[in-house]
This record gives C-alpha cells, sequence and structure tokens, in this order.
C-alpha cells in the first residue's frame, strides 16, 4: 500500500514542470494545457490538515483564479500519508463560541467559493481523506480516488461534533441521505471500492492512471452529478422524520443523550434544515460552535490528544522482522494473526495441531473484516507459518510467550527455549497477572526479557501493556515499545506490579458488582447503572465475556499480593466456575449466552428499561476503581498521569467522555470522593477505605 501512495506522488510530480512553493502550505504547477495543479503539503508536518492559514492560503489562491482563470483546477497531496487528515483540532482549545462560529463563517466563504468556480475543479485523494479533508474534496465537482489504501470518512462523532465545514449538507446531497447521516453517526470510514459504490468517488484508478483520469473529467468539463430521484425522496420531510426517528433511537443505544449531544444535534440539522442548503449551512456553523466548546467534545477531545501522546513517547524503531509465538490459544493465535497482517514473518507454534489451524482461519476472517483485498490476504497468510516444532526459535528477533498463566510451566518453557534463541533475540511474556520478576530466576539473560500483555481481542484493542522489571535492558523496553506502536498498537509502560495497571483498577469494579448480586440486586440493575455512568458494558455482562475463571484468578492473585483488603468472592461464585458456567465461553455465567450474545428475555428487557441511575451503586462501583488508578498514579506504576487515563479508556473502555478516572476524580473533586469513600468503608466495610494518594492529587 505504501508503494502505490508514493508511486502516486511521485506519478503527480513527473508530469510537465515540478511543482513550486506558491505558498507556505501549497504547492503549484500550471502544465501545457493551463490546468493548475495545487498540492496540499501542510508545513512542519508530515500529515496534512486543515487549519485557518491553510484555508486562508487557499483563499489568496482563489483570487488569482479569479484574476486569471485556469482551464482546470486539480487539488491533491504532496504527502504521502494521504489527501488530509481533518481539521487541526488542536487550535479549536483556544476559541469560545463565539470565535468558532466566525473562524467557521470565514473557512465556509472559503469552500464556497471553490464550489463556485466555473471550471471544472477536480480533488485526487490517496491515503486517507477525513473531516475536513473530506470536506474540502466535497467542494470540488469531481473526485477522483487512487486505489489500494483509499480511505473516506467524517470521525468528528468521535470528538463530541459533527462535520463543521460543509460537510453536514454537502454529503446528504451528494449521496443516499441515509447513508451519509450514518456515516456521520457512526464515524466509521468506507474503504476503497466502498468509495464508489457509495458514490464519494466519480472514479477510482490505479495510480497510474491518475493523469488520464483527471484527463477525461477536464475534456467532458464541468458537470454537475444530478440528483438520485431515489435520494431526492429520502431527503423529504416525511422520510427525514421517520428516519430521524429511528436514528435517535439506535444513537441512544451507544451514545445516550445525557453525555453525548453531538449524534442528537446533528439528527437535528438534518430532520429541520435537511432540504435548504443555505439554512442547513447556517445551522451546522451554529451547532458545531455550541458543541466543540462543552465539557463532552472538550473531553473527547482531550482523548484524542491522550492517544496523540501514547503514540508519541515511542522513539526508538523495533527493527523486529520475525515473531515466533508460542501458544496458539485465543490470544496467541490472534497475536500471530495481528503480526501477520502488520507485515511480519510469524512462526506459530502449540502442542496441538488444532488451535494452530483455527489461529489460521480466523487471520483470514480477519482480513477480510479488515477490508484486505484478496492478495493482501494471501501475502499476509503467507506470513503466517505453522511451526509445531518451534523451528522458528533459531531464527526469530522476538518471541512471545502465551501458555497458561501458571509460573512453573512459563519458567519450564523458559529453559527450553533460551538456549535455542539467538543471542540478541528478545522473549516476552504476554501474562496478564504475573509479576515479571518471579519469571527472571532461571533465565540466562534476563535483561532481555519483559511482559507485553496484549487485551483481548487483540485486533480490537488498542492498548497494550508493557512491563519492564528492574534488570531488563532500557534498549530491549525501548524496542518494544516501538515494535507495539509497528503493529498498530499503543503502549503504556508500567511497573511490575499486582494486577499492574489495567486488572489492578478493573478487579475491585468487578468485584464490587458479584458483591452486589450476592445482595440480591439484580444483574441488569448493576450492569444499567454502569452503563449510565459511561462504561461500555456493565461488569455483570465483562465478567461473563471475561470468563469467571479468569476474573476469580485475578481476584486471588490480587487479595494474596496487596495489602488492601478486596472483595471477598462467596462460595456459591466459586461454585459456578467450577460447574463450568464461566460465561460467554461456556454459554452460561451469569447470563445465558446463545451464538455469542446473551440471551434477554421480555422481563428481562422491561426491567431494563424502568431501572433509573442510582447514585449510591454508581459510586460502589466506580469509586473502588478511582481508588484503585490513585493507588497506581501515588505508586508511579504508571509515571504519566494523562498515560494512565489513555491506559484505561483505551483498555476498559472508561467513559471516553469523562476525560479518564484521574481527570475524573480531579474534576469531580478528590475531598467530595474521599468523604464518599469513607462513607462507604463504614457502610460495607475496609475495601473502600481512600487510599493516601488522594491527599496529593
Amino acid at each position: 500500500m505504501k508503494v502505490d501512495v508514493l508511486e502516486h506522488v511521485e506519478n503527480l510530480n513527473q508530469y510537465g514542470p515540478s511543482y513550486s512553493s506558491v505558498k507556505p502550505n501549497w504547492l503549484s504547477r500550471l502544465d501545457e494545457r493551463s490546468v493548475l495543479w495545487l498540492q496540499l503539503d501542510k508545513q512542519d508536518s508530515s500529515a496534512n490538515t486543515l487549519s485557518e492559514d491553510v484555508l486562508q492560503e487557499l483563499s489568496e489562491i482563489l483570487d488569482d483564479i479569479d484574476n486569471k482563470p485556469p482551464t482546470a483546477l486539480v487539488i491533491g497531496s504532496a504527502k504521502s500519508k494521504g489527501f488530509c487528515a481533518g481539521a487541526d483540532i488542536k487550535s479549536f482549545e483556544s476559541y469560545d463560541e463565539s470565535e468558532m462560529a466566525n473562524m467557521l463563517q470565514r473557512g465556509h466563504a472559503v469552500l464556497d467559493r471553490l464550489a463556485s468556480l466555473d471550471i471544472p475543479t477536480v480533488a485526487v485523494i490517496h491515503g486517507h481523506c477525513l473531516g475536513g479533508g473530506l470536506e474540502l474534496a466535497l467542494a470540488c465537482q469531481q473526485r477522483i480516488g487512487v486505489k489500494n489504501g483509499l480511505e473516506m470518512g467524517f470521525p468528528e462523532i468521535r470528538l463530541g461534533v459533527h462535520p463543521g465545514l460543509g460537510g453536514t449538507y454537502r454529503l446528504t446531497r451528494l449521496i443516499n441521505p441515509v447513508t451519509a447521516m450514518t456515516m456521520m453517526l457512526t464515524g466509521k470510514s468506507v474503504y476503497d471500492r466502498q468509495t464508489k459504490s457509495r458514490g464519494l468517488v466519480d472514479d477510482l484508478v490505479e495510480s497510474r492512471h491518475v493523469e488520464n483520469a483527471v484527463r477525461a473529467v477536464i475534456e467532458k468539463g464541468a458537470r454537475k452529478r444530478r440528483r438520485k430521484f431515489s435520494n431526492f425522496m429520502l431527503n423529504t420531510l416525511a422520510v427525514r422524520r421517520f428516519a430521524a426517528k429511528k436514528m435517535r433511537a439506535e444513537s441512544e443505544k451507544k451514545a445516550p443523550s445525557t453525555y453525548y449531544p453531538a449524534p442528537y444535534a446533528l439528527i437535528d440539522l438534518w430532520e429541520k434544515f435537511g432540504s435548504s442548503t443555505h439554512k442547513m449551512q447556517a445551522a451546522e456553523i451554529q451547532s458545531f460552535a455550541n458543541l466543540i466548546t462543552n465539557e463532552t467534545a472538550r473531553n473527547l477531545v482531550r482523548v484524542f490528544f491522550l492517544h496523540q501522546s501514547l503514540k508519541n513517547q515511542v522513539k526508538a524503531r523495533a527493527d523486529i522482522q520475525h515473531v515466533h509465538i508460542i501458544g496458539a490459544g485465543s490470544m496467541g493465535g490472534e497475536i500471530a494473526g495481528w503480526c501477520a497482517m502488520q507485515g511480519l514473518k510469524v512462526t506459530l507454534s502449540d502442542q496441538q495441531t488444532e488451535p494452530v489451524a483455527k489461529a489460521v482461519n480466523n487471520t483470514g476472517q480477519l482480513c477480510r473484516d479488515k477490508h484486505k483485498t484478496g492478495a493482501e490476504t494471501r501475502d499476509t497468510l503467507d506470513r503466517l507459518v505453522p511451526d509445531m516444532r518451534n523451528d522458528g526459535l533459531e531464527s526469530a528477533d522476538l518471541i512471545i510467550e502465551a501458555v497458561p498463566e501458571k509460573i512453573e510451566i512459563k519458567k519450564k518453557l523458559y529453559q527450553t527455549i533460551e538456549p535455542r534463541m539467538k543471542a540478541n533475540a528478545i522473549l516476552v511474556t504476554n501474562t496478564s497477572s504475573i509479576l515479571i520478576e518471579k519469571l527472571t530466576d532461571s533465565l540466562r539473560t534476563p535483561e532481555r526479557f519483559m511482559g507485553l500483555h496484549f487485551f483481548n481481542p487483540v485486533s480490537r484493542m488498542l492498548m497494550v501493556e508493557a512491563i519492564a522489571h528492574d534488570n531488563t535492558s532500557s534498549d530491549v523496553v525501548e524496542r518494544m515499545l516501538a515494535f507495539t506502536r509497528e503493529i498498530g498498537k499503543i503502549p503504556v509502560q508500567v511497573a511490575s506490579y499486582p494486577g499492574f495497571l489495567v486488572n489492578r483498577a478493573l478487579t475491585p469494579y468487578l468485584l464490587e458488582a458479584i458483591v452486589m448480586l450476592e445482595e440480591g440486586i439484580d444483574k441488569t440493575r448493576i450492569d444499567e447503572t454502569a452503563k449510565n455512568f459511561g462504561m461500555p458494558m456493565g461488569p455483570v455482562e465483562l465478567i461473563d465475556q471475561i470468563g469467571l475463571d479468569i476474573c476469580i484468578h485475578v481476584a486471588d492473585m490480587l487479595a494474596d499480593l496487596l495489602d488492601k483488603p478486596m472483595a471477598r468472592i462467596p462460595d456459591n461464585v466459586r461454585k459456578k466456575a467450577e460447574n463450568g458456567e464461566l460465561g460467554k465461553k461456556s454459554g452460561k455465567g451469569f447470563y445465558q449466552w446463545e451464538n455469542g450474545k446473551i440471551k434477554r428475555d421480555k422481563k428481562s428487557a422491561n426491567k431494563q428499561e424502568t431501572n433509573t441511575p442510582d447514585d449510591h451503586l454508581t459510586d460502589r462501583l466506580i469509586l473502588p476503581m478511582l481508588d484503585a488508578c490513585v493507588e497506581c498514579h501515588r505508586l508511579r506504576i504508571v509515571n504519566d498521569p494523562d498515560h494512565l487515563d489513555g491506559a484505561m479508556i483505551f483498555a476498559t473502555g472508561f467513559a471516553p467522555f469523562r476525560g479518564g478516572p484521574i481527570h475524573y476524580a480531579r474534576t469531580r473533586g478528590a475531598n467530595e470522593i474521599v468523604t464518599t469513600l469513607e462513607k462507604l468503608c463504614q457502610e460495607h466495610g475496609e475495601r473502600f477505605k481512600p487510599d493516601q494518594g488522594w491527599q496529593s492529587l
């Protein structure tokens, strides 16, 4: 994919005279047919973003076009990564609502000028074209996409806003309006062939054919696309009202309106003003300005920058080409498939052939789910090599051990494999609970050993905990942080501590849910309480997802190693695990499961609907998690509190609109939380005793 994108950028530069810098952020050339080719080249940045200075310079270029019109205008990108990654949201932080509205009006004026040009205008799009970048492309009359790696979408909803530079009305008038609204409401991108089938691009070509495709468009002259009759009908008021009702209901399931106003503001825009471009434009500006300055958007933007900060901590290169994985269970098999999909050679070993075969099959399905082409899928599967004799040990740069969570099993394995590893190979364990230093006793080179804790499912979870012990080489740590980034994950460096960070913080939350069940509180009420706070699923359902046996194992380990008391797991719950009622993987746990989903009867569903948020229950569930995070902050388990917040959001789904547990605690007030914990301690026991770290939060 990278070769195609780079080839495309080089292709655009090889025709006629070279590009020259017409503005700090724009390159320009006028070819022999008087076609003006512009390339966005954001200065001092590896990727293009749409900022005020970029738009101001485009306005000045449009002035020149008005004075001396070329025969056509072609807008592309000089960056190999893609067309444009979206707006420069960092610049939004200092604006109040009025200032934001004024800035948006200036941006709209520029794109309106582009859209109204009398000459043919063509956007040539490669790589990512997101947010404001897509709005720039939509202001052109025609769009040509470059195959392989093309991604187009409006992810703004994930930042607590909706498109703000004309996307809401240009997209709903260009393509099927319900499809357009779904794209914006979910924030999901479309890729390659989907961009053509949905009407986002007029043509989809190989990079070597870009020039001919542009010429063909120009020779036909500027043509306005005629709206399909079906699109017109879907945009009538009656249909908008009907569709808007369904959209609100669907949005409420994943983004409650109490905490996430953006989806509902977007639905209101389309429902009320979908038939009037001018009214929808004015409403879009005001709505965006209002949303970006509210607390939800501020916190979601904070989450975006937490993500960037965690990525940017990596400075080294991993220099890992071959990964050998021992243990093809659910974790080892997924890690293997993911690494192969990222371009690494992977050898996968297990004592049984069945899990290895399953891992290969699952990898093929993963490639399809991730929109890989047939050739890319074949290449991925070619890189994933079943290796029942562990032959890959001797040539691998990195060995990942993913065998059962038993210290003696792991130690015995290390004694067998370490003599066969090449001298500079790195060994890591994918443990979720064992202290790293407890595994180093028999290692010949403990300095080349550490932990990488992936989360399940590997293909969807961004976060990886990187755990070193006191003697781990700093070079090894840096390379493993780089490795996680190079395979598309986000590392958080944590100290070796019971439960590390995520399990240490999550376990009290899960255990309190079990205590509540024993008190007779309905499981659906417990889960709804957590979801009303903003968690992606309730703790009882999460226990079933993880597996009751695993939860008991981690809870017992923490109870043995921590000074602070943990909630006791009742005997009848242990009995459930002994009887095989483990949750989703066994079909029965606290819930009944069928085809990977909870079976909910109507009685249970009705009970859910009538439950209202209970502050006391919320505090019982959430405050132990916050207290554990404060403990980890005090003990420097994670050095940077922002990284702690990011890890909890990306690994557990901690309510993103609250900005992370430490941020939420500071916003709510440490003194108020301590008072509440002390009261809970009196009512329910020492497990609620506030950590001393609250004093310095």
